[in-house]
């Protein structure tokens, strides 16, 4: 393989990683609009009309985020400085 076509194919596959990076942190933040218990009750029924394969990735940010806020909280309830 000649160095300019892998100097192509290694700019194309970074500009893909890019670009899927940017995809998944807009999804994040997207997600992360849902807080309430009614909205992650509404947004878990609309994810059951799915296949878990189908909401994987979702799933995955969503557990993230509940990971996050979970952390933040402490054991008295109050909030990490």
């Amino acid at each position: 393989m000649e160095l300019t076509t892998r100097i192509r194919d290694l700019r194309v596959g970074l500009q893909n990683r890019r670009t899927m990076r940017a995809a998944q942190r807009r999804l994040s933040d997207e997600l992360a609009s849902f807080r309430t218990p009614a909205e992650r009750a509404e947004l878990d029924h609309m994810l059951g009309r799915h296949t878990l394969e189908e909401t994987a990735e979702i799933r995955a940010i969503l557990n993230r985020q509940d990971y996050e806020r979970q952390r933040q909280v402490t054991a008295l309830g109050g909030y990490r400085r």
